[in-house]
């Protein structure tokens, strides 16, 4: 995301400075192919995964039902590359635009949003990823 070190310091300075986290320490990150512009997931960050995110280059989020950081798929091998950081107007939500390996849904589809209103009721309109 940011070669120099230095300069790497002061952008994460500058990001954090700008971010509105609501009264639980949390931000939601929505995460997005950045090649495809599909959305993948949206998950919560607080400021450790933030600095973390922007040290390492790969997506971390927090975790409300396990009290707990993780990185996306420490247990899966399914990782973001996180290739871009962006703030909306307000300063309350976080759009990740990442690079996805495997599957970014637990459920092993690529996406979370796997799930599409129609008329008679909820369509799947995304199958699980086969194991590799």
């Amino acid at each position: 995301m940011t070669e120099n070190r230095g300069q790497r310091t002061e952008d994460a300075t500058a990001l954090l400075a700008a971010i509105r986290f609501n009264t639980d320490g949390l931000i939601p990150a929505i995460s997005q192919d950045a090649n495809t512009g599909e959305v993948l997931m949206m998950a919560w960050m607080n400021r450790q995964a933030v600095e973390d995110t922007l040290r390492t280059g790969y997506a971390h989020y927090y975790s409300r039902s396990r009290q707990r950081q993780w990185k996306k798929g420490e247990s899966s091998g399914h990782v973001q590359q996180v290739r871009s950081i962006h703030l909306d107007c307000d300063g309350d939500t976080l759009l990740l635009k990442i690079e996805q390996t495997g599957a970014a849904c637990h459920t092993m589809r690529r996406s979370c949003f796997y799930r599409q209103w129609r008329n008679d009721g909820w369509q799947v309109t995304e199958e699980p990823l086969h194991a590799a």
